[in-house]
């Protein structure tokens, strides 16, 4: 299955015959459309009323992203991926220990995965770390010993010892990258640097795949977890993705490492860093291969965005049984 990503200005998206109809200033392309599992509309793309009614028919994610490689919108049909049973059971959830147990395990799991991709790059650098390790490690130690209380204030202790791993974790990785790399600190929206507007856009791609996942399987990405507090915002994809970052992570970090990115990659407006078109093609290839590659997890051998989507079908399964 494909992913169908416009991003181009002047693309328009059609149907024809069965399949999508590709048009850009250049030339035109053609794809059946049962090969395509989701469409990413950049703001420079167009396309016509029979597209939406074809991804809605073939069950195909049509998303609307922003300048940071975040879904802003998408069209789906008007029912959920599996029964009611699973969302109502979502509130009970997310507000007894089951929910803060379960979001321990995340955290748990994306602190693991840290200490993996700094090992990486100490391995491809022949630079070491060590007390960040260290550090990582003991906030992981933190998260696994940590007495579940009352959910406000034991959330309130997971943020505190997640922003202290943060710091941990990228003040590692900037020493660990080449100089031309710099980052000051993390910058979000927006950012501030050449590897901050590669993290953002790496983020916002997986968090399109997690909120896609997560409706796959019935489940409501705005029933959130640890975070809740966001009006109209798919705050179960905040929680959901912890333990994918490092995807994100490692393929821009050995985008760095290559030292194949560049700043004619990027256009600079105000000191705001954005990711132009040549940019976006060579971060948006890097993750889906990346995401598309087969490897072995808990005894299977499926692609990495297969593990993700097997994962919410886990949590849904979780929900299920609730009662």
């Amino acid at each position: 299955m494909t992913q169908l990503i416009l991003n181009k200005r002047g693309t328009s998206l059609s149907v024809k015959s069965g399949r999508y109809c590709v048009r850009t200033p250049e030339r035109e392309s053609f794809i059946p459309v049962h090969e395509i599992k989701s469409i990413h509309l950049h703001s420079a793309a167009k396309l016509t009323y029979e597209v939406v009614q074809t991804a809605i028919q073939y069950n195909t994610d049509l998303l609307f992203i922003d300048r940071y490689g975040k879904p802003i919108g998408r069209v789906w049909s008007n029912q959920f991926g599996s029964i009611s049973t699973i969302r109502k059971n979502q509130l009970t959830f997310s507000q007894t220990t089951m929910g803060a147990e379960w979001m321990r395990g995340l955290l748990v799991q994306k602190t693991e995965n840290q200490v993996l991709v700094v090992e990486m790059l100490q391995l491809l650098t022949q630079k070491e770390c060590p007390e960040a390790l260290q550090n990582l490690a003991f906030y992981g130690q933190k998260f696994k010993q940590y007495v579940i209380k009352e959910l406000p204030e034991t959330f309130a202790t997971f943020r505190g010892y997640e922003g202290n791993l943060s710091k941990v974790y990228f003040s590692a990785l900037r020493e660990l990258l080449p100089k031309q790399y710099y980052f000051a600190k993390r910058s979000q929206h927006p950012a501030l640097d050449m590897f901050n507007c590669l993290l953002n856009y790496a983020y916002g791609m997986l968090y399109s795949n997690c909120e896609s996942a997560l409706i796959r399987a019935g489940i409501d990405p705005a029933v959130g977890v640890m975070h809740r507090d966001e009006y109209n915002r798919p705050v179960l994809v905040y929680d959901f993705i912890e333990t994918y970052r490092h995807y994100a992570d490692y393929v821009v970090c050995h985008l760095c490492l290559q030292e194949v990115i560049f700043e004619e990659f990027f256009d600079v407006e105000n000191g705001q860093f954005w990711l132009n078109t040549d940019g976006k093609r060579l971060l948006i290839q890097c993750m889906n291969d990346y995401l598309n590659e087969v490897v072995s997890l808990q005894g299977l051998s499926r692609s990495r965005l297969t593990h993700l989507e097997l994962d919410a079908q886990r949590l849904a399964t979780q929900l299920k049984k609730i009662g």
